[in-house]
């Protein structure tokens, strides 16, 4: 006697796997909302609206193409940098301008920002020279 042969293909175990990864995919997806860096987008000022007689309190850091911090001219080590920075926010309390000149390093940047947030520097902006 002959057996019947089977000639469809059951499907109902794909189905039961895709309909997993969506509920898995519905319920990871809110979470990835969550992730990133919170960044505030400085507001345009024309130069007729601002207040001349205020003077800036502002912090500039430079880092040079050797990785180098300066403070005005005078070169600071990266390891008196908590300790400058800690001691001339005091005076210059508005925040920190970082000036990065091109080919300088993403590390020595971090660690400057790194450095600034832990002794207390709200702001921080970042332009290259």
């Amino acid at each position: 006697m002959k057996r019947p042969t089977f000639n469809e293909i059951n499907i109902t175990p794909l189905t039961d796997i895709f309909l997993v990864l969506l509920i898995i995919m519905m319920v990871i997806a809110p979470m990835l909302d969550q992730q990133g860096l919170k960044l505030s987008i400085p507001e345009y000022v024309e130069q007729n609206e601002t207040d001349t007689d205020k003077e800036s309190k502002i912090l500039t850091v430079v880092v040079d193409e050797n990785n180098n911090y300066y403070i005005g001219d005078i070169q600071i080590p990266a390891e008196k940098l908590s300790q400058e920075i800690k001691e001339r926010t005091k005076v210059l309390s508005d925040g920190l301008m970082i000036e990065v000149m091109g080919n300088s390093n993403h590390g020595a940047v971090v660690k400057l920002m790194d450095v600034a947030r832990n002794t207390g520097v709200k702001a921080i902006s970042i332009t290259e020279i």
